[in-house]
């Protein structure tokens, strides 16, 4: 699928790996429309980007807020081509901590409901507009949905029961997911980033990020949104990805800790 001129709906597009695939998305000629609960951020960047990008104020772990963002962008745009899922949160915990207790229950489940059921809560209202495109190209897709797992998924470390729990659900989701929209000309796929420079590092002692990066292979550096935007492009214009979680790590295996 071409991007020019094809409407992406970009949950967590507020900052970060969300905020590069939106800019990604405007400068090759698409509409864009972030969801995200950061309100400056979302609605500044919105009115930095082109093509009369939209924000919408977004809870994606709640039905409403989802579905009150897919009806504001098919209001704006008429259809939804493109949905990237970023939104998500990076909690870490022990399952016992240092004073013996066991970790909350809640906080476990906050988790997983942003990361995990807010994914497929955009996924499934956004595949449901997706279902009423025109196909499109020689393929004759209608849409194509790209989530955001994480390395995580498969190598998760101390403290972050909670975060891998969830990712690796949105890993086990993307095979299903695409068999069960490949009837209406819908592809999904998922990214598993390693470590990258997001806000979420950005507060890090220079020390420590330095110490990161030297735990990657090659290229040994952080991963950059850019990095993250390209492939997700990739994804986005070849038509025969599908079904499939593709680790975007510079060959990094996470140690325990």
């Amino acid at each position: 699928m071409r991007i020019e001129n094809r409407v992406a709906l970009i949950s967590g597009g507020a900052s970060g790996l969300g905020a590069a695939c939106a800019a990604m998305i405007a400068e090759d000629g698409g509409y864009v429309a972030i969801a995200d609960l950061d309100q400056a951020r979302g609605a500044a960047l919105a009115a930095q980007l082109s093509n009369d990008s939209l924000f919408v104020c977004t809870d994606v772990a709640r039905a409403d807020s989802a579905e009150a963002a897919v009806a504001a962008v098919l209001a704006r745009f008429g259809r939804i081509d493109i949905a990237i899922n970023c939104a998500g949160v990076c909690p870490g915990q022990r399952v016992i901590g240092k004073d013996g207790s066991p970790m909350s229950l809640d906080a476990f489940a906050r988790v997983i409901q942003i990361n995990l059921i807010g994914t497929f809560n955009m996924t499934r209202l956004a595949a449901a507009a997706m279902a009423k495109n025109e196909p499109m190209g020689d393929s004759a897709e209608r849409g194509v949905i790209v989530n955001t797992a994480s390395v995580a998924a498969y190598e998760g470390q101390i403290g972050q029961t909670a975060y891998a729990a969830s990712k690796a659900g949105i890993a086990g989701l993307t095979l299903p997911l695409a068999r069960d929209l490949a009837r209406h000309g819908i592809r999904a796929m998922a990214v598993a980033p390693g470590i990258f420079d997001t806000p979420l590092l950005a507060g890090l002692p220079e020390d420590v990020r330095a110490s990161l990066a030297a735990g990657v292979p090659f290229p040994q550096a952080l991963g950059q949104p850019s990095q993250f935007a390209a492939l997700v492009r990739h994804i986005v214009e070849n038509s025969y990805l599908n079904g499939e979680v593709i680790r975007l790590d510079a060959a990094l295996r996470m140690a325990p800790k």
